[in-house]
C-alpha cells in the first residue's frame, strides 16, 4: 500500500507526496494500544493502524480532522474552491475504534438507507460543536439556557419520531451524537451508523454505545431491541441534557419536576413500565411542557 516509503524506528517522519501525508513510529496510549500519527495537510491524525488518506485531497484542502470518534468513521473538513464540506470515510481504523474496518463499512452503508450514503459521505460543513466527552466543547452545552437545553431535546425527540416511523431503531446514539451551531442555535444529530430496522434482536449481550444512554436489553443476548428500548433512550438523552447522566434524580434535575417524572418513567428499568413509544412519550412531555 506504501510503495514510496516506509515505516521509520525513530521519531522523525518522512513527507512521501505533495499532500504532505506522513507518519511517525508507534507510540502507546489509551489503554496499550499502539498507535501511528500521520498528516494532512498540515494536520495530525492518530490512527491504530497506517492507512492512505491521499484521496481525501480530491475534495479539497483539509483544514481539520475528526479523528476521536468510536464509530470505525474518520472525519475531515475539507475547503473547496467555493465551499466547505464534512467528509466521512469507514475503512481505516481511528484509535477509539474496537471492531473491524469491515463492520465500520458496513455500519456507515447502513446509515445510507436513512440519509442516502455509502462508504464516503459527503455534507455541508457546519460550524456545530460536539457534546461528546472527547470534545471541550462539551462545557458550552452546560453554559446553555435550560430552555435552550429543553429545545435540544425536543429536535432529538422529534428526530427519532422520524426514525421510528421509518421502521428503525436507534443503536449506539450518545451525547457523542449531538451537535450545536452556536451562533445560529441549530442542533445537529451525527454518527447514526448503527441504526438498524426494527425489530432487532441483540445477539451479543454487550450492545455498541454507552452505557449511560443503553437500556437494560441492550445488556441482554436475546432481547429485542425496539421502539421501547428508544424511549429509554430518550429518557437518558433527557437526563445528560437536563440533569445527570448517571445519577438520575431529582436534586440533579435543573428542569420542571412534571418534565423530570416523563424522564424518570422512559428510562424504567421494566420496559412494560416505560412509554411504549416515542409518540407517546413526545405527547407526555409536551403535557408536562404546558401544563407546569
Amino acid at each position: 500500500m506504501y510503495p514510496q516509503s516506509t515505516w521509520h524506528k525513530s521519531a522523525k517522519t518522512k513527507t512521501v507526496n505533495k499532500h504532505n501525508l506522513v507518519w511517525c513510529k508507534n507510540y502507546i496510549m489509551w489503554g496499550g494500544w499502539t498507535l501511528v500519527v500521520q498528516s494532512i495537510d498540515g494536520i495530525n491524525y492518530e490512527l491504530q493502524q497506517p492507512f492512505n488518506m491521499n484521496f481525501v485531497s480530491k475534495y479539497g484542502r483539509v483544514f481539520k480532522v475528526f479523528d476521536k470518534q468510536d464509530s470505525g468513521c474518520i472525519c475531515f473538513g475539507v475547503q473547496t474552491k467555493d465551499e466547505r464540506l464534512f467528509v466521512k470515510f469507514a475503512g481505516a481504523r481511528p484509535v477509539r475504534y474496537k471492531g473491524t474496518q469491515e463492520n465500520a463499512i458496513l455500519g456507515l452503508r447502513a446509515a445510507s438507507k436513512l440519509i442516502r450514503i455509502w462508504k464516503i459521505a459527503i455534507f455541508q460543513w457546519t460550524d456545530a460543536e460536539c457534546m461528546g466527552k472527547q470534545y471541550n466543547s462539551r462545557f458550552k452545552f452546560f453554559e446553555l439556557s435550560i430552555g435552550d437545553r429543553i429545545h435540544i431535546l425536543e429536535d432529538i425527540l422529534a428526530f427519532h419520531k422520524f426514525v421510528s416511523e421509518q421502521g428503525y431503531v436507534a443503536i449506539d446514539f450518545y451525547d457523542g451524537s449531538i451537535m450545536f451551531d452556536f451562533s445560529n442555535k441549530r442542533m445537529i444529530i451525527c454518527d447514526i451508523d448503527y441504526y438498524t430496522k426494527m425489530p432487532y434482536i441483540n445477539s451479543v449481550g454487550r450492545m455498541p454505545g454507552s452505557s449511560r444512554f443503553m437500556s437494560p436489553e441492550e445488556f441482554e443476548k436475546g432481547s429485542v431491541i425496539d421502539e421501547v428500548s428508544n424511549v429509554f433512550l430518550m429518557g437518558a438523552t433527557a437526563f445528560a441534557l437536563l440533569g445527570d447522566a448517571t445519577d438520575r434524580t431529582l436534586q440533579k434535575w435543573h428542569a420542571d419536576k412534571a418534565l423530570f417524572s416523563v424522564a424518570e418513567k422512559a428510562v424504567s428499568k421494566d420496559r412494560t413500565k416505560r412509554y411504549q413509544s416515542i409518540d407517546e412519550l413526545t405527547v407526555a412531555w409536551a403535557y408536562a411542557r404546558n401544563t407546569r
